[in-house]
């Protein structure tokens, strides 16, 4: 039937009162449903969360979850990182992190502050210099295309608020493309930079990308697609969607011209479209382009072709967390979470210069329950890797790495500024956790 779970949530005390916002719940089309709410006041006793289903408690409900519950904005961070690690069930390692780290056993600051200025900020324009210390964060801008540190700078303080991060400072590439391409042979070696995106090729640390953590932080806040409303929205069932490949997207690679070509001799197999001409204008008139069309609407198709920008498409993690097979172009460039993904069992590869494409869409319809069960595991391993909680596991865990590699302290360095915590003059937030001593600090 088409009854629908009715979520309430409220103060466990009540002698307190906060408003909570509760959507109803999203229906993943497999038996789960995800729900979602916003705290915009915090509770010291804990909530209740009931699930409804009529008027009867369905599974464990009510559940209890212990206070203090703090909402977004409250400034009350954890002292003790091992606790909140265990609270966010981190995962005791990330192998890209290890991965990552390699090259830089020791991170020397003194060097980093003589070469990353000149070397990279002059040619890319796109470094911020950061410090994070006492918990409080610290940046200077090197470069004119630095704006997406709004980014950097959200995420960054919304994990302060959550626990005491170690003293680090660092370079972050807002940037598209890596930057450090040096081997750990090379004389000089090469010197860490903390970037959005890696490459096969670069030695770039990676975090996860400024999409998929803005995303995480605009849940439930903005209008834009997140990562979990993609998952109640995943067009119709397996059987019902169009037996056709899609692709929408800009015209930032040449294979992405490609692909309309491919479309144009082979509607029946691929439905291809540029919505946007940018880098090659002039191709606008021979291939036409086509209307923005809604995100969720992508679903109505059974398969998805996942091509690069200008590096890695940052549409991936949203394709795979849908219910259709993604046919992912072989690319030099990676997220964070690629690591955990394995070809033919999330998602199907395809050629760099996509000359197999037809050859695999044909192949998906012909073995038709084989595609649907690489779409399922790519979807169920997508919903695991892309959780909010282990974004911010991950950063976390860069920064510790990071501070521990570190051979000599991190200092406010001369143009800096802090970035300061948001006002939260519209949400009571009484800190409960013990806190240092001012002169303790």
């Amino acid at each position: 039937g088409r009854t629908q779970f009715k979520v309430v949530i409220k103060a466990l005390s009540p002698k307190e009162v906060t408003r909570i916002y509760t959507p109803h719940p999203l229906d993943r089309n497999d038996g789960t449903f995800l729900m979602r709410y916003r705290m915009y006041g915090s509770v010291r006793k804990g909530l209740k969360i009931e699930i409804l289903y009529g008027d009867q408690h369905v599974a464990q409900s009510p559940y209890i979850l212990k206070g203090p519950v703090y909402h977004e904005y409250c400034d009350c961070p954890e002292e003790d990182p091992e606790i909140w690690q265990n609270v966010m069930s981190c995962p005791s390692q990330e192998p890209q992190i290890t991965k990552d780290f390699i090259s830089f056993p020791t991170i020397d600051l003194q060097r980093m502050l003589k070469e990353i200025p000149t070397k990279f900020s002059q040619t890319r324009g796109a470094i911020v210099h950061y410090t994070i210390l006492n918990n409080h964060i610290y940046r200077r801008s090197l470069g004119k295309y630095t704006d997406f540190k709004m980014f950097s700078d959200e995420m960054f303080l919304s994990l302060a608020r959550k626990v005491r991060l170690p003293d680090v400072e660092f370079y972050l590439n807002v940037g598209d493309w890596p930057v450090e391409y040096r081997k750990a042979n090379d004389t000089p070696g090469p010197i860490p930079v903390i970037s959005w995106c890696g490459s096969v090729d670069s030695r770039d640390i990676v975090l996860p990308t400024y999409d998929v953590t803005h995303s995480t932080l605009e849940t439930l806040r903005g209008v834009t697609n997140d990562l979990l409303s993609i998952q109640g929205n995943t067009g119709p069932f397996w059987e019902n969607k169009t037996e056709r490949a899609l692709f929408r997207g800009r015209d930032s690679r040449e294979e992405r011209l490609h692909l309309v070509k491919l479309s144009k001799e082979n509607p029946e197999l691929l439905d291809a479209g540029i919505t946007g001409y940018f880098f090659f204008r002039e191709k606008e008139k021979e291939l036409g382009k086509v209307q923005l069309m809604g995100f969720f609407d992508f679903f109505k198709y059974k398969y998805q072709v996942n091509v690069d920008g200008t590096v890695a498409a940052y549409r991936f993690p949203y394709l795979l967390l849908g219910d259709s097979l993604v046919l992912k172009q072989d690319s030099q460039y990676y997220e964070h979470f690629y690591i955990g993904l394995k070809p033919w069992k999330h998602y199907v590869p395809v050629k760099r210069n996509l000359e197999d494409l037809l050859e695999k869409i044909k192949w998906a319809k012909e073995n038709d329950e084989e595609a649907r069960k690489i779409a399922k595991e790519g979807q169920l391993m997508a919903r695991e890797l892309l959780q909010p909680h282990r974004f911010y596991c991950y950063y976390y865990k860069v920064l510790q790495k990071y501070a521990q590699c570190q051979a000599s302290k991190p200092e406010i360095r001369d143009g800096m500024e802090l970035v300061p915590q948001p006002d939260d003059r519209d949400s009571v937030c009484s800190c409960h956790r013990i806190k240092p001593l001012r002169e303790d600090l």
